[in-house]
């Protein structure tokens, strides 16, 4: 049974977790799946990603069955391999996701526990519904974060936010979500209202777009030197050119602007 879905709709890639009746649980097909999403969407044309999960819940974490398997044979060399860049599997089922060049938004409803969590901090934007809970969830069954939730979620919260997450696993609403940073807005249909933000994302120049999400990740990570060249390396990219000539005329004639 296929774990993701990929569709591909006026330049928006949708990518929908399939394994609703399962509340989109993560087994070690599933992480695969999402990861290889990931990787097609990245060398896809495509000038935004909505990223949602079928049925009640956006993704509810590992699936207990997968505990077994995971615990079996080599578990540090499947852990310490970085098989994906500077990540193993686990880590790379959310770090994929920052890797694709143009924006994702995430659409979540019900849980986005655990894994799950960690899969939409992966999301550039996360669009939740009011009744939506997140967690950190490994500290119940005696893990730490480890998919790649160490190095997203310090972006997002302060420190005893973080440690409180990470420390009790206990579950938090959105709107609590929302104060803290974890969720960028709330919506009576996330689904919607992240299509919705896609396609506007979608109208503006592709180049531009990815320059400025190339031009983010970076300022997260570098020092101030670095990234002052990196402003000027992305923006010497794009003025002048057809795209952004392309922008200047539809601001001058008062029309939507048409990328090739």
């Amino acid at each position: 049974m296929a774990r993701v879905s990929v569709n591909y709709e006026d330049h928006i890639a949708k990518v929908t977790l399939t394994r609703g009746d399962k509340m989109n649980a993560l087994d070690p097909d599933m992480m695969e799946a999402i990861v290889a999403a990931g990787q097609e969407v990245a060398q896809s044309d495509a000038r935004a990603v909505v990223l949602s999960g079928e049925g009640k819940s956006f993704c509810a974490g590992l699936d207990m069955a997968s505990f077994g398997t995971l615990g079996q044979g080599d578990v540090e060399g499947r852990l310490m391999e970085r098989s994906h860049h500077d990540a193993n599997l686990f880590q790379e089922v959310a770090l994929i996701w920052r890797r694709v060049p143009v924006p994702v938004i995430a659409a979540l409803q019900g849980a986005a526990y655990g894994g799950g969590m960690q899969l939409a901090l992966g999301a550039d934007i996360r669009i939740a519904a009011p009744d939506a809970k997140l967690a950190i969830m490994e500290m119940k069954w005696g893990l730490v974060p480890d998919m790649g939730g160490m190095v997203l979620l310090p972006e997002l919260v302060r420190s005893d936010v973080l440690r409180q997450l990470t420390y009790t696993a206990a579950p938090v609403g959105a709107e609590q979500a929302e104060r803290w940073g974890l969720v960028t807005s709330l919506s009576d249909d996330p689904l919607a209202a992240a299509n919705d933000l896609a396609a506007e994302i979608a109208s503006k120049s592709p180049s531009a777009i990815r320059g400025a999400k190339r031009l983010i990740e970076l300022c997260e990570s570098q020092d101030r030197k670095e990234v002052l060249l990196a402003e000027s390396a992305e923006q010497a990219k794009l003025i002048g050119k057809p795209e952004q000539m392309e922008v200047i005329a539809a601001q001058m004639q008062r029309r939507k602007p048409v990328f090739g």
